[in-house]
């Protein structure tokens, strides 16, 4: 079997993929109505078990983000006891501590946070629930029902959201941190507990100058994510 052509659709995946990131700081000017509704309906094609297309997507934007941004920063700034609909990560250990670590301390070193300084660290976790200065935040969600895989579903949504966004010049980041006061999210959202949060998408025009974004995240090898038999 040949090998697959550069200059074929996959380069084009490549592409997308590889001028992703997780963008932290934003311009404030919005991204307009039409380009959304293009990301959102090529995110519409997602695949999901059954055809379930279980994610229903709500964006706040303008004085309705604003007032969605504060009631988070003062949960999260008053450390509320965390609700979430989705049990967090137990822990991370091995490897995935490692990588964990090394994400966080590029940020803190692009930004100048000196290594142990709690203080720093805490005002940049904030920075989440500021949306990163994010024109707008689309909050995902899953029916209840549908469990974990659900959920599932909703990050390939998630996903592809992130790499149609790219593909108009949109800059974005998942949060999950976003999920972890989902009463306040639900309570915004006006909906009832037959919905789950799984994440929030903040995302409008990178600041590119902004030293969050000076740094790119790595990643495992093939033979390190991947086995082949037979």
């Amino acid at each position: 079997m040949s090998a697959p052509s550069d200059n074929g659709d996959i380069g084009v995946v490549e592409k997308l993929l590889a001028a992703r990131y997780s963008c932290r700081a934003f311009k404030p000017e919005p991204v307009p109505r039409a380009v959304i509704e293009r990301v959102l309906s090529a995110a519409q094609k997602t695949a999901s078990w059954c055809n379930s297309q279980p994610w229903q997507v709500t964006i706040f934007s303008g004085d309705a983000l604003k007032a969605f941004g504060e009631a988070m920063y003062k949960a999260a700034s008053e450390r509320a006891p965390p609700v979430t609909d989705f049990d967090f990560p137990r822990e991370y250990k091995g490897v995935y501590l490692d990588r964990r670590r090394e994400s966080g301390f590029q940020l803190y070193n692009a930004l100048g946070i000196p290594r142990g300084d709690k203080a720093g660290y805490n005002k940049q976790m904030l920075e989440n629930f500021r949306f990163f200065g994010a024109p707008h935040v689309a909050i995902i969600t899953s029916d209840e029902a549908l469990g974990t895989y659900g959920a599932i579903d909703c990050g390939g949504y998630v996903s592809n959201f992130m790499l149609a966004a790219q593909a108009v010049g949109v800059a974005t980041i998942p949060q999950a941190a976003l999920a972890g006061h989902a009463d306040v999210v639900r309570k915004h959202l006006g909906v009832g507990d037959d919905r789950r949060v799984v994440c929030g998408i903040s995302f409008g025009y990178a600041d590119t100058a902004h030293l969050a974004n000076s740094y790119r995240t790595n990643r495992a090898s093939i033979p390190e994510a991947a086995n082949f038999i037979g």
